[in-house]
């Protein structure tokens, strides 16, 4: 199913508290099999399919360029950061070997939910319209910031600020770590989309089974709830303040 670890130890945990098993033990059970058998498809059990443990370094980022009406990250309010309040949302480009092919991803930053489409360029229209239809279909309380990079493909953030009151921020040059929280998203989609893929080959259906089976994996960043879970909490609870008559004086 694609989880980690510490998602299976967490959610048995959660679901079924009589078994109990250390993240830490799955872990090197792995590690062990992979030593003593030599067969390193035990790595494709790991979410990211490393056959080692530990960091990788991954370079990137983009340099600055003219954007209209570009907001620094700095000016972005502290609370987005913390994740207190849903609405934030983070967006990027995964890329892939074949020259003009990607995916764009968009996460709400409280609830890491994630939405995936596969448009036809990375051009600054087409971008802001795909976006765009996304936020659009939400409530207001559920599309309050946009934070990108760099790249010239979000050129036209500002017509998502005029169209639907979006506040748009930018990452400062080659800090992809500011927005962090996407960039965890791309490294965990790497296992069902790994760079040699060939996005001819994939439809608007197998995106959207992807989609769903990475906001129905347990976080233990949302004490191993689902997105999904979260993130229909959420707007369930917006779309009823909407539509709820107004108090009585």
């Amino acid at each position: 199913m694609g989880w980690s670890p510490e998602q299976v130890a967490g959610r048995l945990a959660l679901t079924h508290p009589s078994i109990k098993i250390s993240h830490e033990s799955i872990y090197r059970f792995i590690d062990a099999e992979i030593r003593r058998t030599k067969n390193y498809a035990w790595r494709h059990y790991l979410p990211r399919g490393k056959s080692k443990r530990g960091f990788r370094g991954r370079k990137g980022g983009s340099p600055v360029n003219h954007i209209r009406d570009r907001v620094p990250i700095a000016q972005r309010p502290i609370h987005v950061r913390r994740r207190h309040e849903v609405g934030h949302w983070e967006t990027d480009f995964l890329l892939f070997s074949k020259y003009g092919q990607s995916v764009l991803v968009a996460q709400e930053r409280k609830s890491r939910f994630l939405l995936l489409a596969k448009p036809e360029t990375r051009h600054a229209e087409t971008t802001a319209l795909q976006l765009g239809l996304w936020l659009r279909a939400l409530p207001p309380g559920m599309r309050r910031t946009l934070t990108q990079d760099n790249g010239t493909e979000f050129a036209h953030h500002y017509k998502l600020r005029d169209d639907l009151g979006i506040r748009t921020f930018f990452c400062d040059p080659h800090s992809p770590w500011q927005k962090g929280g996407i960039e965890n998203a791309n490294g965990r989609l790497r296992r069902f989309l790994p760079r040699r893929t060939d996005l001819t080959t994939l439809t608007h259906e197998d995106l959207e089974a992807i989609a769903q089976r990475y906001n129905n994996t347990p976080r233990k960043c949302l004490a191993f709830k689902t997105p999904a879970e979260l993130f229909t909490k959420h707007l369930l609870h917006l779309e009823c303040e909407s539509t709820s008559p107004p108090a009585r004086e």
